[in-house]
């Protein structure tokens, strides 16, 4: 078996063959479809294998490459400290390295998502770039307001139609002023790029049956339900919950040595930051609500503070989201009001007509016996949990092996 090492850069590729514990220099390569296909064709064989290191454009390369070779494999550039902490770096000794490390068994490979889950990871990703361009905006109208001595708005939503009635009514110079009306125009640009976004993310959730159960989950909406889904890709990568808590970077990072107790610290963050910062975004959500959440966070907050305690809750919602996928279930303390109105808003993001004076599924959250009748069967979930958890008290140190205990007096 030959293996072919690509080290990726912007226009061009470096490529070097390793042949029977040789190593041969292929030359560039062209980072264009026609130039990937014409080496692919006229220098591989069905029988070699290609590594390349995770970049922007790996997984197009992975694409093109892959119907002519055996195999592409692409590494995880965190964890191929021999290149990034090399003296000497060159692209030949890149490539090598990749090569070298994958024919002796050693390299730490990435998952490449499907076609489907690609493209899903695209829609998110667009719709995490509008939303940070319009707060960019919102940001640079404060600053201007802020510039000239004008007091904060009165309103809730500064971009809302009284907020935008208060801002032009307010002094500013001409040139701030025109600044001001074109921000203005370009939020209410993003503004419709984002609803065309979401009406197609939306049409894929009604359609994916995991992006609905994990609805059922307090906090979690469309959005973090399809991001979390477009991250993590099929649950059955993980073999436990405590996979896909390390590979969402929410597992605590362990030192130890020697016969020296471990000692735990901050969450590793690794793994892909969008999603959980949604996780954490959605553990805000949910403990805002009556529910065993709630009573974690709060148990948490108390010895932590709040902060820590909502990173927990965020831990504890990915274990929750790996058992309802794996076992093809609901939230157990699901509000049943709640979760036909998310749906209701589903069909209306995707482009569903409205029915007005019809009374659809999601009537009866509107009626408030029923709101709370669910908030007290959350209530009686919190207060069973905290029965649970009353007396539970965290372990001490354990004493070494063969020590002596200590004589009392």
């Amino acid at each position: 078996m030959r293996v072919v090492g690509l080290d990726i850069h912007r226009v061009f590729a470096e490529a070097v063959m390793l042949d029977d514990g040789k190593v041969v220099r292929l030359g560039r390569v062209g980072m264009t479809r026609e130039h990937l296909d014409i080496f692919a064709r006229t220098v591989l064989t069905h029988d070699d294998h290609v590594v390349v290191e995770a970049t922007g454009n790996a997984t197009a390369v992975a694409e093109v490459l892959a119907p002519h070779v055996g195999r592409v494999v692409i590494a995880n550039p965190r964890q191929v400290r021999l290149i990034a902490e090399a003296r000497i770096k060159t692209d030949v000794i890149d490539a090598t390295v990749l090569a070298r490390l994958y024919a002796s068994g050693f390299l730490p490979e990435v998952w490449v998502p499907d076609a489907r889950t690609e493209a899903l990871r695209r829609q998110v990703t667009r719709r995490m770039q509008i939303v940070r361009q319009r707060a960019r905006l919102k940001t640079m109208i404060q600053s201007i307001l802020h510039a000239h001595l004008v007091p904060p708005c009165p309103h809730a939503d500064l971009l809302g139609p009284k907020g935008r009635a208060w801002l032009l009514a307010q002094p500013l110079p001409p040139d701030e002023a025109d600044a001001v009306a074109r921000h203005l125009r370009e939020h209410d640009r993003l503004s419709e790029d984002l609803r065309v976004v979401e009406r197609e993310i939306a049409r894929d959730a009604l359609a994916n049956p995991d992006a609905k159960r994990l609805m059922t989950i307090p906090g979690i909406d469309m959005v973090v339900a399809v991001g979390l889904l477009a991250a993590v890709g099929p649950v059955t990568r993980f073999n436990g919950p405590d996979k896909l808590v390390s590979y969402l970077g929410l597992n605590p990072t362990v030192h130890q040595s020697g016969e020296g107790r471990p000692r735990h610290g901050r969450i590793s963050k690794s793994g892909r930051t969008h999603a959980r910062t949604m996780l954490v975004e959605a553990a805000w959500q949910a403990v805002r609500g009556p529910g065993p959440l709630r009573a974690f966070y709060e148990r948490v907050a108390r010895r932590r503070g709040v902060h820590i305690a909502a990173v927990a809750v965020a831990r504890k919602l990915a274990v929750i989201i790996w058992h309802l996928l794996h076992k093809g279930e609901d939230y157990a303390w699901v509000r049943p009001a709640l979760h036909a109105k998310k749906l209701r808003d589903l069909e209306l993001r995707s482009g569903l007509p409205a029915r007005r004076g019809e009374r659809g599924q999601a009537y009866a959250y509107n009626l408030t016996r029923t709101r709370q009748e669910e908030r007290r069967r959350g209530e009686q979930a919190e207060l069973a949990y905290r029965r649970q958890t009353e007396g539970w008290t965290r372990r001490g140190p354990k004493a070494p092996t063969g020590a002596a205990k200590e004589e009392r007096p």
